[in-house]
């Protein structure tokens, strides 16, 4: 028993001591520079508030875009203007899609006794991309489902659209792709 006490009683002295030594280290000038950023964080918060809306527009949008593009066998009006300022067009079965958009986790997170490690994961035919491929966008046509691809930025951009577009730019764009305006009115 007196065994017991001793242990339990060296236990507790050296817990004392432990937070003691702990208590007297001073904070690093990156721990000193994080509190005064966060007691003026705490200064401005107490002092402007965040507001509080009674609607938001951007919900709205982002409802109305669900509404648009939420439908199976919607068309994408894809207009282009290359750098001259002249335009085209393509007919799209739903949206065009970012070349970097997948369907399956594009990394995995292992983690090890010494830290974390976010690994790549193999595209959806095997290989392993950059993410540079945002730019390049595909889709397929929209009455002969044929595959489109197409590629924005460096003077080159594109108006996406889910109706025709009359405005004259619009309007005298080159048909790019298999299908036309015409064709899409034709169909019921």
């Amino acid at each position: 028993m007196k065994k017991f006490v001793r242990m339990a009683l060296a236990t507790v002295v050296a817990l004392v001591v432990g937070l003691a030594l702990t208590s007297c280290t001073e904070d690093s000038s990156q721990d000193k520079e994080n509190k005064a950023k966060q007691d003026t964080y705490d200064h401005l918060v107490a002092q402007q508030p965040a507001g509080r809306m009674e609607y938001s527009p951007t919900r709205e949008a982002i409802n109305q875009w669900i509404k648009t593009w939420g439908k199976r066998g919607k068309l994408s009006y894809v207009y282009i203007q290359n750098a001259n300022g002249e335009y085209g067009y393509f007919i799209m079965k739903g949206l065009p899609v970012p070349r970097c958009k997948m369907l399956t986790p594009t990394e995995r997170v292992e983690s090890y006794s010494n830290g974390v490690a976010v690994l790549s994961q193999p595209g959806m035919d095997g290989t392993y991309t950059t993410g540079s491929t945002c730019n390049a966008y595909y889709g397929f046509d929209a009455t002969t489902g044929a595959y489109m691809e197409f590629t924005v930025g460096t003077n080159q951009s594109f108006f996406l659209f889910d109706k025709p577009m009359t405005m004259p730019e619009y309007a005298s764009a080159k048909q790019l792709g298999p299908t036309s305006v015409k064709d899409v009115e034709k169909q019921p």
